[in-house]
């Protein structure tokens, strides 16, 4: 009788978190070939796709989607089992910030990680406005976090620098001779702070004719040509364009993203968790 196996559950779930055979393979420690030569075991087994190919990766198809609870359930069951057995890993609760726009990105690896070294751990994820999460560790709510600061302090790795600056449309700029019109951010971050700055020293005329809460907020107004605003400019769309030089904005000193784990929340779980997150980001930048 044929019989699903819990390694091709693992490389499911790799793929699946990853969102795409190569990802999924960099998880599992195997070569792409391996893991497709899996998934397409997986699919025999099943005699049903779980995944519909698209150009930037993988989805899953409604097998895969019924699959899913199942192999999170039975691999998190075998793990736990092992861990408890063996005394392997560590054993506790973890609550860790991270910003909403990384959670596609990171997430995932951090999550998949974390989870395979020390599957008896409790961890809780708030993927949110990381604007509040220097509140939320002060007040003993996070363990950790990932956010944007404009000074690193003690108790903080910095994960990545990351250049901002005004940005405008490549096909629609707006006209730099009179009143600025700008989009700003709508929360209480440093990004808003610095544009402020920026343009009182610049002493010109400025009107803010969109705030937003997240970056694809400013980035649509930008593109619809109806103002500037600043954004990341290491990961620009094709048609926005970093403004170098605007008639008196200077240049932006860059935005440091950091983790921070507050001296009391130092426990060997929160350095696992802390040398699995530091990792992610070095991969992503090499």
């Amino acid at each position: 009788m044929k019989q699903l196996d819990s390694d091709l559950l693992r490389t499911f779930l790799a793929v699946t978190d990853a969102g795409s055979i190569t990802a999924g393979a960099g998880l599992v420690h195997r070569s792409q070939s391996a893991v497709s030569l899996q998934i397409g075991q997986l699919e025999r087994l099943l005699a049903k796709p779980v995944f519909v190919r698209h150009g930037r990766g993988v989805g899953l198809t409604e097998a895969g989607e019924a699959l899913l609870p199942i192999a999170r359930h039975v691999v998190q069951t075998l793990d736990r089992a092992h861990a408890e057995i063996t005394g392997g890993g560590l054993v506790g609760r973890l609550r860790v910030g991270i910003p909403e726009e990384h959670g596609t990105s990171h997430l995932p690896e951090i999550i998949g990680r974390f989870a395979r070294s020390h599957p008896a751990a409790e961890l809780m994820v708030r993927s949110a406005n990381s604007a509040e999460f220097p509140a939320a560790l002060a007040a003993g709510k996070l363990d950790m976090a990932i956010y944007e600061v404009e000074t690193v302090t003690e108790g903080m790795t910095v994960l990545r620098e990351i250049p901002i600056g005004w940005v405008d449309s490549l096909m629609h700029p707006v006209a730099r001779d009179g009143t600025l019109p700008v989009a700003l951010f709508d929360r209480a971050c440093w990004w808003r702070d610095a544009a402020i700055r920026s343009l009182d020293k610049s002493k010109r005329d400025y009107r803010v004719v969109l705030t937003s809460e997240s970056a694809a907020g400013i980035a649509a107004a930008i593109e619809a040509g109806i103002a500037i605003g600043l954004l990341d400019c290491s990961d620009l769309p094709r048609d926005l364009v970093h403004l170098t030089t605007v008639p008196g904005l200077e240049p932006l000193p860059p935005s440091q993203l950091v983790l921070e784990v507050p001296p009391t929340s130092m426990s060997p779980l929160a350095r696992a968790m802390s040398e699995t997150v530091i990792r992610s980001y070095a991969t992503t930048m090499q």
